[in-house]
């Protein structure tokens, strides 16, 4: 089980930053529905700006992973973990002014990309940080269950967040969505102030960014083809449901988000104990058939039933590539390593938004989703070719 009974105090500690991440995280799962909703509806713009306002805060996060695992490593994790949630408030508080009616819809866009943006720093330097901070309680051998307990965090976030973000969406406006939103990273604040600090490596001598990422690229290449599926549905499964005329908009990320969770809490050991490529190459082929199921969906119970297959096949997809990244670095290079390997991921999901409305625009929501799965089976392919040159235990 994923899970132990063990009273470990240092397993306790990686609990309790997993609780911080999930109610912190509640900031951008919130969101990750209504804005594309409140673009496209009440703003009056299309498809591309509608990916445009979501994707806007991975591409942040992608240009600032390098800054993010170096301050990490230098400063520690937990004042990297702080900062990071301190910029989630400030950009769910920036966000919140795009909500006053009286603003002209292209106004209220740029600042809501304003504070899109910020939110994306702030994801860069909280994902890393406690990534980090996680790996230094329990040690590298188990780098697999930390990854796994932070995407379990992540993703149960969005599965809460989608639907309560459209009903917050629905009943008090954008503007009383991202000031709930701008709450909660607070309370993670609260949370980590009496946390022991773990010991950063301010003197070591460090090879370039770029460097570190070239060792991993391979591995990151799967995550960022990963990430296009995960991306669609974020993006778009509530505006398909829309435009097909279904109940349940909301649902999609909730169905992704069950799947994902109860795969890393059942089985979130495996990439630790049977070989995390194995692993990666099962879990692309899965998520590939969640994603073809949406696209030729009869009705909703199918397509969520499609979005509840992919979050069963993304769901181990990231531990099993970033504990194989933990393994190819030295321990003062880890953040640096990790951050770099997040930004694969980001790049899929700030990628994914604008060009899929792009192609939603023109071949509609469906040819989205034929996309991600696409997608799944050329990293399924990579992670095939990695497991061929190094093979793993079984």
């Amino acid at each position: 089980m994923f899970f132990s009974s063990s009273r470990d105090p240092a397993e306790a500690r990686l609990l309790a930053l997993t609780a911080v991440l999930f109610v912190s995280y509640l900031c951008v799962g919130i969101p990750l529905p209504s804005v594309p909703v409140f673009v496209t509806g009440t703003l009056g713009l299309g498809n591309v700006w509608a990916g445009l306002g979501v994707g806007i805060a991975f591409f942040a996060t992608i240009l600032t992973r390098g800054y993010a695992g170096a301050f990490t490593d230098r400063r520690g994790a937990k004042a990297a973990t702080a900062r990071g949630l301190i910029l989630y408030a400030a950009g769910a508080l920036v966000s919140l002014v795009a909500g006053w009616p009286a603003l002209p819809p292209v106004i209220a866009f740029l600042a809501l990309v304003a504070g899109r943006l910020l939110v994306g720093l702030g994801e860069s330097l909280a994902g890393v940080g406690i990534i980090a901070w996680g790996i230094g309680l329990v040690g590298p051998a188990r780098s697999g269950k930390v990854l796994a307990l932070v995407g379990a965090a992540i993703y149960g976030a969005l599965a809460v967040g989608g639907p309560i973000g459209l009903l917050l969406l629905d009943r008090i406006g954008f503007a009383g969505t991202m000031a709930i939103s701008a709450l909660l990273p607070c309370l993670g604040l609260l949370a980590i102030a009496p946390m022991a600090q773990m010991a950063p490596h301010p003197e070591a001598v460090r090879p370039s960014f770029w460097s570190v990422v070239g060792r991993i690229k391979w591995h990151g290449l799967v995550v960022c083809l990963q990430g296009i599926g995960f991306a669609a549905i974020g993006a778009f499964f509530a505006l398909d449901f829309m435009t097909r005329g279904w109940s349940h908009a909301g649902l999609g990320l909730t169905a992704f988000g069950s799947g994902f969770v109860l795969v890393r809490v059942l089985f979130g050991h495996l990439p630790d104990r049977v070989g995390a490529l194995t692993v990666a190459v099962v879990s692309l082929l899965i998520e590939a058939m969640g994603q073809l199921i949406i696209v030729v969906a009869p009705d909703p119970l199918w397509a969520l039933a499609g979005a509840f297959m992919t979050g069963l096949g993304c769901s181990l997809i990231f531990p099993a590539m970033g504990r194989e990244v933990v393994h190819l670095v030295e321990p003062h290079l880890r953040a640096t390593a990790l951050g770099g390997f997040s930004a694969f991921q980001d790049l899929a999901y700030g990628l994914t938004g604008p060009l899929a409305g792009f192609l939603a625009d023109r071949a509609g929501y469906g040819s989205v989703f034929l996309v991600g799965g696409l997608a799944a089976g050329a990293g399924a392919l990579i992670a095939l070719a990695l497991r061929r040159a190094v093979p793993q235990p079984v």
